[in-house]
């Protein structure tokens, strides 16, 4: 680790300082759901972000039985989304898959559901179309998500992904779409890695804040020179350029009170001791972020 002390907030203890840290499936993945649930409870994290895949693989009932028996709160299901399909028949298939995604969601608890939007279909230019078809699904997802209580969050990725994983780059993008439905039914995902370079970001996190649209807010560190399988790459806390504490007061300031959820795709990570991964992501936390 780096060296320095860990940065603790005045007047609170070492456990105080983790209550709105997350810790998302993704950051520790060599753990199992098991693995998770009793990591995170022992370290004195009280909440995770889930994705569907290992969630479907364990069992989706026995995985929310096994949240509320560690005393875990799901802050986040990633994903459902991926609806840029032009082809009727894909695009009916998307749909059907985010209803299951939703199903899933509300059996879980989970604070939001992350909508990824899918990137061009092969040999399409047109972006905007593109786009136009996002806002299309979410407004047939959304009532479907409303009666089940579950919310769907709107995630903006960096523009290097426009292509072939998000057309939505941007978070005001997202909020367009957003803003067609009640700020409860739809959101969207403050994550760090994707947005720290848009000078835009403050006064679309400010917008967001006023119209209590912020489901979600997830910090990793851009790191450089970015590694290969950029997907990937994501940095530790602190070991790169993103102001994540700065972030952080940012979406305080626009009156999110919600979790911070710690999502780092690194190979690096996942060849480490779980446990180790774990204790190093709260003292970096504390040291960066809070």
């Amino acid at each position: 680790m780096n060296g320095g002390a860990p940065r603790a907030a005045a007047g609170t203890d070492a456990a105080g300082d983790l209550a709105r840290l997350s810790v998302n499936q993704e950051t520790v993945k060599q753990w199992s759901l098991p693995e998770l649930a009793e990591g995170c409870a022992a370290a004195g994290v009280g909440s995770v972000g889930l994705w569907r895949a290992p969630v479907r693989a364990y069992g989706v009932e026995r995985a929310a039985r096994l949240m509320r028996e560690r005393g875990l709160t799901v802050t986040s299901l990633c994903r459902g989304g991926f609806f840029t399909a032009r082809d009727p028949e894909e695009r009916a298939a998307a749909l059907d898959d985010n209803r299951a995604a939703v199903d899933e969601a509300a059996a879980l608890g989970a604070g939001a559901l992350v909508l990824v939007s899918g990137g061009l279909p092969e040999g399409d230019r047109d972006i905007a179309a593109a786009r136009r078809r996002v806002a299309d699904a979410v407004r047939d997802l959304a009532p479907y998500a409303r009666a089940r209580g579950v919310r769907l969050a709107i995630e903006p990725l960096h523009p290097m992904f426009a292509s072939d994983r998000c057309v939505v780059s941007t978070l005001g993008q997202a909020l367009d779409i957003a803003e067609a439905f009640p700020a409860e039914q739809v959101g969207v995902v403050v994550d760090a890695y994707h947005l720290w370079w848009d000078d835009r970001a403050p006064a679309q996190i400010a917008r967001a804040g006023r119209g209590g649209r912020i489901a979600c807010f997830q910090v990793a560190d851009w790191v450089t020179p970015l590694p290969k399988g950029v997907l990937l790459g994501r940095g530790q806390l602190g070991d790169g350029c993103v102001d994540l504490r700065g972030l952080r007061e940012a979406v305080d300031a626009a009156g999110y009170r919600g979790a911070v959820e710690v999502e780092i795709f690194n190979p690096g990570l996942w060849a480490r001791d779980g446990a180790e991964v774990l204790a190093e992501v709260a003292e970096r936390y504390r040291r960066h972020v809070l």
